[in-house]
């Protein structure tokens, strides 16, 4: 595919995939607030969100077998994590924006453990292993085989990871 139809692709998957998470924070904010019909709303659209932006993935012809899929993912982590972040928390040190620079920090920090996960997938699809998940709540880094005590990333307690089904 190529042209404008592949472009305006990338923009329609851009967009509907920021919706989708917007949309869930809204539920999140809706819900602490009690409002439980609107986060009920606001977590359906994000559904439908999801829907248009896998099928403009899915367009591109960006989802291929699943090997192929964790090598790719792989590279994405491993340059994010070395070259993206870096320069994004210098920028935000440079600029005083401290929060933002923590937040940063964590994203990196998380997304080298997610490249070795990536990793050890590859070697444990080979060898059909089956593995836990639990996602850090505050960082995002991801334990395999259970909650550690405390989060490697930002130091969370056990009670803030959540395992993945």
């Amino acid at each position: 595919m190529a042209g404008k139809t592949e472009s305006n692709l990338k923009t329609a998957f851009t967009g509907e995939a920021k919706a989708c998470l917007r949309l869930l924070a809204y539920a999140e904010q809706a819900e602490r607030e009690g409002y439980g019909q609107v986060a009920k709303l606001f977590r359906a659209i994000s559904a439908a969100e999801r829907v248009h932006a896998l099928r403009h993935l899915k367009l591109m012809k960006l989802v291929g077998p699943t090997e192929e899929n964790l090598k790719a993912s792989f590279e994405r982590e491993t340059s994010i994590s070395e070259n993206t972040y870096p320069q994004f928390i210098r920028e935000a040190q440079e600029e005083g924006q401290q929060a933002a620079a923590l937040g940063f920090s964590h994203a990196r920090d998380a997304e080298s453990f997610h490249a070795k996960l990536y990793k050890n997938a590859l070697e444990h699809m080979l060898a059909e292993t089956s593995t836990d998940y639990y996602v850090c709540g505050v960082c995002g880094y991801v334990a395999e085989n259970g909650a550690p005590a405390e989060c490697p990333v930002c130091g969370a307690r056990a009670e803030k990871f959540q395992r993945v089904t």
